[in-house]
């Protein structure tokens, strides 16, 4: 993982293949032939409104509140060596975030939208709490880049471990150790120092074929998942959600920055594309 972030010269034309780079035309954009397979990109920015923090906002971000875990420095707790040497850190704030206890926000639920009414190719999420899947987007939709809590798997012999018990020890704060080996066991979250999910590489080819890229909550500055913007193709209209501009967004002549809450711009995208009572019908469900 590195930190990089990369902007490009904003475009000065008309756009190309949107009427204007605004939500009016994205929707219309959607309703058309034109558009048939939607990638969706989602970053921490989408479950803030779920509760859950991102990780680097100052004084509320996950490392700002991790010094009572008398860590070397803050990123040492998603560390594979450090979790060997020291892994009640990590199941202290484990416990904090596991599945359960936050319910999925009104963008998790438009993603779900964007399934239903078969326009959702792939969402690549960098979110390890499993509020996608919970808002009902299809198993096999989604590619959890930097893995998640739906999974555990010993750190030295790779067995699997049984979902309930994994929950129980981070309940309890019992370290869970392998039956087989004695090792360590840990969600299937991608720490510093292990790999990215082999799905994660499989999917990736297909943004070639992308017809609408829409990046939602995320500052883009974690690569590799940051460079996925990049591989759409030069006609595919690129839209981002977000409190701030990020990455090369501006230097298409399709794309769209739309700056604000994602909730409230996903509804309003919803009004736009005639979703909106489905919109709220489909997250009621998740209460």
């Amino acid at each position: 993982m590195g930190n990089d972030q990369s902007h490009s010269a904003p475009h000065d034309g008309p756009p190309e293949v949107l009427k204007a780079r605004d939500l009016p035309s994205i929707a219309k954009y959607m309703k058309s032939t034109e558009c048939r397979k939607v990638f969706v990109m989602l970053g921490a920015g989408v479950s803030t409104a779920a509760g859950i923090p991102d990780f680097r906002s100052p004084g509320t971000g996950l490392y700002s509140n991790l010094q009572r875990l008398n860590l070397p420095y803050p990123e040492a707790v998603f560390e594979i060596n450090y979790f060997r040497q020291n892994p009640v850190p990590f199941y202290t704030l484990a416990r904090e975030l596991y599945p359960g206890q936050f319910r999925p926000t009104l963008t998790h639920t438009f993603v779900k939208l964007l399934a239903d009414h078969r326009l959702l190719d792939t969402c690549f999420t960098q979110n390890i709490d499993t509020l996608e899947r919970q808002a009902g987007v299809p198993g096999d939709r989604i590619v959890e880049a930097h893995g998640s809590f739906a999974s555990q798997h010993c750190v030295d012999c790779k067995a699997s471990f049984d979902g309930a018990a994994m929950k129980r020890g981070v309940e309890t704060g019992d370290i869970v150790k392998c039956s087989d080996c004695g090792g360590f066991v840990k969600p299937d979250i991608v720490f510093f120092g292990e790999s990215l999910p082999p799905v994660f590489h499989q999917k990736v080819p297909r943004l070639r074929s992308a017809d609408l890229l829409i990046v939602i909550g995320t500052s883009l500055t974690v690569h590799p998942f940051a460079s996925l913007t990049s591989l759409v193709p030069e006609g595919c209209p690129r839209v981002l959600i977000n409190m701030d501009p990020a990455g090369d967004f501006g230097g298409r002549a399709d794309d769209v920055t739309l700056l604000g809450r994602c909730d409230e711009i996903v509804r309003d995208l919803c009004r736009e594309l005639g979703w909106e009572e489905e919109l709220d019908r489909e997250w009621g469900k998740t209460e």
